[in-house]
């Protein structure tokens, strides 16, 4: 079984639901991902780490991967280390929801490793209508960062990719909804 057979039988047995839910967008869908169930698993995370790392390795320039707290988390890091075994520095970074309430009063984690022009990649663990994306792209360009493009585990086919190219950007999923249910 190849790594991305393997990563699909995690996600569907530990991520995809078969329930109606209200999304962040507010839309009503009838079908539910917590990414962070497969993210979080040991098996998981690395094979995540493995997939996004060949996702973006050819990626002329990519110097860091990073995504909005708390999905893009253990994309990140399992991104990096992935591309640390192979012998590629690729540092992690977190956009928090909000700037840190103290000290520096930060957006960004990681950021000793990101000097203003750095070339990064936006990771998620989901995109729907892509306007989380949308948002750490603009946050990481407001940090002074070259944002490239953006990879995500499952794109669930209901107008990320198109509203994510419209603003100039790619997208890049390991998995569509189609793939992973073939709906």
């Amino acid at each position: 079984m190849t790594d991305r057979e393997k990563l699909k039988q995690i996600i569907l047995e530990l991520s995809y639901e078969k329930r109606l839910v209200t999304l962040a967008s507010g839309r009503q869908s009838d079908f539910y991902f917590d990414g962070k169930q497969t993210t979080l698993h040991s098996e998981g995370g690395l094979l995540v780490g493995k997939l996004f790392y060949e996702a973006i390795k050819d990626v002329p320039g990519v110097q860091a991967v990073g995504g909005i707290t708390l999905g893009a988390d253990p994309i990140a890091t399992a991104t990096s280390i992935a591309a640390c075994l192979d012998g590629k520095p690729l540092h992690a970074f977190i956009i928090r929801k909000e700037p840190k309430g103290h000290g520096t009063g930060q957006w960004l984690e990681g950021r000793k490793n990101l000097p203003p022009g750095t070339k990064v990649v936006i990771v998620e663990d989901v995109v729907t209508t892509g306007g989380s994306s949308m948002k750490a792209v603009n946050r990481a360009k407001e940090e002074g960062l070259d944002v490239l493009g953006i990879v995500s585990l499952v794109d669930r086919e209901e107008g990320g990719r198109e509203n994510i190219e419209a603003e100039g950007y790619w997208l890049k999923a390991i998995f569509t909804k189609s793939q992973l249910v073939g709906e």
